[in-house]
């Protein structure tokens, strides 16, 4: 496999910087870093973008997870090493991720389901962290980078 071309967010003078703000941003909001982590792998399996799938699996193994778990997150639903505000903030990521695959993208109950786990903030951070890995899935899906590559 080749890249189309060399990872956009390297090109541009200062996009990189600007995306690796705010993923340190949402990093400030409390949420446990396993959360952002299972979200990230979760919309990146989604999205089929195999440098973050790739990357966000061996973040979550450098924080402790287990192979169960992380094999697990893309039946999520049918798994149960997953708690109930994992379980929330993963229904958020596929609607956030998903979002013309049903006329209410992201429907009362799965917004309702986050807010009773995470407050505002952590709310906001997880919103802001779903969709930043979503852009890092169209950047890396469309110029067809490469998992295990260096940038």
């Amino acid at each position: 496999m080749k890249a189309r071309m060399t990872n956009p967010a390297m090109i541009v003078p200062d996009a990189m910087t600007s995306l690796l703000a705010l993923g340190k941003a949402t990093a400030k909001a409390n949420v446990p870093p396993v959360t952002h982590a299972l979200v990230h792998l979760r919309s990146s399996q989604i999205n089929g973008c195999s440098v973050c799938v790739d990357m966000h699996a061996r973040e979550l193994e450098k924080e402790g997870e287990t192979n169960q778990r992380i094999f697990a997150v893309a039946a999520w639903r049918e798994a149960p090493y997953f708690s109930d505000a994992e379980r929330a903030a993963l229904a958020l990521a596929e609607s956030m991720t998903r979002l013309s695959d049903r006329a209410d993208p992201v429907p009362d109950e799965v917004w309702d389901e986050a807010a009773r786990h995470y407050d505002e903030e952590q709310l906001a951070s997880l919103v802001l962290s779903i969709a930043g890995v979503n852009l890092w899935n169209r950047i890396n899906a469309a110029t067809r980078q490469v998992a295990g590559g260096q940038w």
